[in-house]
């Protein structure tokens, strides 16, 4: 088993809160997500065993969503938007500059587990970008200077 006692109990609480039993697999992933820290095949069958839905449907959601990592990642997941709005206010660049900060390439995780960067579809703050989201905090309006702030600040959290 990967999911703690702690964790079933939330999921069984929240999928009893559902007349569908399907209504539940978003909140369950949600709280399998912030146990583990990514999803994968096998917290798909915990999950499915919990509430009663097939391992398919579980995995068909969890995949859909961006924000739910299929394999384990820093402590600080950088998903830098690169959508339209995005992209057209330099999220290319943002995303070369946190490589080179970070010494690493998108998909990839900082050898002190630290920061892991990726590219992400719309996180729905168009009117600021370019913007981020690391771990569940939105940075927006962007610059090489605001990045280096933010950085700095978690690094020196560890």
């Amino acid at each position: 088993m990967i999911l703690t006692a702690e964790s079933i109990k939330q999921i069984k609480e929240s999928a009893a809160r559902y007349p569908h039993r399907k209504s539940a697999i978003l909140p369950a992933i949600t709280i399998a997500y912030r146990q583990v820290g990514h999803l994968n095949d096998d917290i798909y069958r915990e999950i499915s065993k919990i509430i009663n839905i097939p391992q398919s449907e579980i995995a068909e959601a969890a995949t859909f969503y961006t924000l739910f990592p299929k394999q384990p990642v820093g402590k600080y997941l950088i998903q830098v938007c690169h959508n339209i709005s995005c992209a057209l206010m330099g999220a290319d660049s943002l995303v070369e500059y946190l490589e080179h900060k970070l010494a690493i390439k998108k998909g990839e995780t900082t050898k002190d587990n630290l920061f892991t960067l990726i590219s992400v579809e719309c996180l729905g703050s168009c009117a600021t970008a370019p913007m981020m989201q690391i771990n569940q905090d939105f940075h927006e309006n962007l610059t090489p200077a605001k990045v280096d702030k933010i950085l700095a600040d978690l690094k020196a959290k560890g």
